[in-house]
């Protein structure tokens, strides 16, 4: 590999490009499903292919092929070089690339178990073990119960002469059952919404986490919710688990702080951003309890690597210190427009034939000092939602509303009723303003996000959002319920 991997970057060179790299990458992946006791999904595939992209005459260009013969990487290099001077045609100014670096290293997820090593009627057996528990009321009218893993091998090569070997592992499982009645529909989720959890480890995950044991608790929350009470309409202060933080934060501070969506660059696949360039280290992003951290190094996080895609080696930075809007995500083309000396290692591709792109990292929400119990006994009026059923955000990440599946009253301290159709509303910098209250480190846990989507041609990654339950003070709720039955 690192020969072709040499070879693709001397024929760029050679045909004028000032900086070339490489990315040769094999992948394997296996996704299962058992949806209502039948197996409706055995996708077991590999994939190998390389991408060129080089800087020619001030501009990018960039070429892939699934072909690793001497003749297809060369022609493969000429025709990225061929298109960066086409575009080059039409740009407005040079791209430029923060310093980085040489790295010549090989880095790997630790993981205990190969998951495509554990035989196929062990993972089976589980997922029928669970729908069968979850089907066990005929007012379950469906069940789904997911297993996927992913095995990335990557070999980057820079014209700067940095090579790198990296080789990641991601796996994940998940359950959920809907349940129909009393003109109704309402669904459960295990341990996550939207196929569950996801983490770089191998298939000690599901090991690790109570899946059987979960099982009729889910089933009969989903047919309990058929006659709860509806989430009631007003003011409220709402405590929202982690599951639901994880895609708070990702929504309205992963995105909003994406520095090509601030500069005008991501305009088209879910818009652009509040935090303007002005706001950097001069804007309230949220409350003094507010700590927001990007971490690709964080143990068993979905975008832990030991490199991004510009051969950017993993790092750990703030986005918001103490309540203080204080980073962007970014990469080393676009570090000169905040003048920073280097990247913050946010660049990445979904696989072979895309070029790197801003991506979200890990991003978390540190975990504050409070008991789960004592903050639920401090809450006089109030909600406390757990686990994301739907959302939407406008275009500049600042007006949304979030609905979860399942809630409880909380009523002079006390965890009360059963809620369905839960859903609060606010404005990014106000709703984090509001944020009084965090969970401690023993409550934290990161939430795997496996399906990002950005960039067109669409392109998706994953990322990790670290989360314990977390209160919000006079938070809008109840807003648009019939849309969430």
């Amino acid at each position: 590999m690192k020969r072709l991997a040499e070879l693709a970057i001397d024929t760029a060179v050679l045909n004028g490009a000032s900086y070339a790299d490489i990315r040769i990458i094999y992948t394997k992946r296996e996704k299962l499903e058992v949806t209502t006791g039948h197996v409706t999904e055995m996708d077991i595939s590999e994939n190998v292919g390389f991408g060129v992209r080089v800087i020619a005459n001030g501009a990018w260009g960039f070429a892939s092929s699934n072909n690793l013969k001497v003749e297809e990487i060369q022609k493969t290099a000429k025709l990225a070089v061929q298109i960066a001077k086409a575009s080059a045609m039409l740009k407005k100014q040079d791209v430029k690339l923060a310093k980085e670096p040489v790295h010549n290293e090989r880095w790997q997820t630790p993981y205990l178990i190969d998951p495509f090593q554990v035989p196929m009627h062990e993972k089976l057996g589980l997922m029928h073990q669970i729908d069968d528990i979850l089907r066990r009321d005929s007012q379950i009218k469906r069940t789904s119960v997911s297993m996927d893993f992913l095995m990335e091998h990557q070999w980057l090569a820079t014209s700067e002469g940095t090579f790198i070997d990296q080789k990641l592992m991601r796996s994940g499982v998940g359950y959920s059952a809907t349940a129909v009645g009393n003109n109704d529909m309402q669904i459960r989720s295990y341990p996550n919404s939207f196929r569950g959890q996801y983490m770089t480890m191998g298939y000690e995950l599901i090991h690790g986490i109570p899946l059987v044991e979960n099982a009729e608790r889910v089933r009969e929350e989903a047919i309990a919710l058929l006659t709860a009470k509806e989430c009631p309409e007003g003011t409220k202060d709402i405590i929202l688990d982690g599951t639901q933080m994880a895609l708070q934060i990702h929504e309205s501070v992963g995105h909003a702080t994406e520095l090509d969506r601030v500069l005008g660059m991501e305009a088209n696949y879910a818009g652009m951003s509040f935090a303007t360039l002005e706001k950097l280290n001069n804007f309230r992003y949220g409350s003094d309890v507010v700590n927001l951290v990007c971490d690709s190094t964080v143990p068993n996080g979905l975008a832990t690597i030991g490199y991004d895609d510009d051969g950017v080696r993993a790092k750990r930075y703030h986005l918001v210190k103490d309540g203080d809007f204080v980073g962007y995500q970014f990469n080393r083309e676009l570090a000169h427009t905040i003048e920073a000396e280097e990247s913050s290692g946010n660049n990445r591709a979904h696989g072979w034939s895309n070029i790197p792109i801003v991506r979200i990292t890990n991003l978390s929400l540190m975990p504050g000092e409070w008991e789960f119990d004592d903050l639920v006994s401090d809450t006089e009026d109030g909600i406390y939602m757990e686990t994301n059923k739907c959302w939407s955000i406008d275009q500049w990440r600042l007006n949304f509303e979030f609905g979860t599946e399942i809630g409880w009253e909380i009523k002079n301290g006390k965890k009360g009723e059963m809620l369905k159709n839960c859903s609060y509303q606010s404005i990014t910098p106000k709703f984090w303003g509001s944020c009084d209250a965090i969970c401690n480190d023993n409550y934290w846990t990161l939430w795997g996000v496996s399906n990002c989507g950005k960039g067109q041609p669409g392109q998706t990654a994953e990322m990790s959002h670290g989360a314990s339950p977390t209160r919000f003070r006079n938070i809008n709720v109840g807003i648009g319920n019939s849309t969430l039955k």
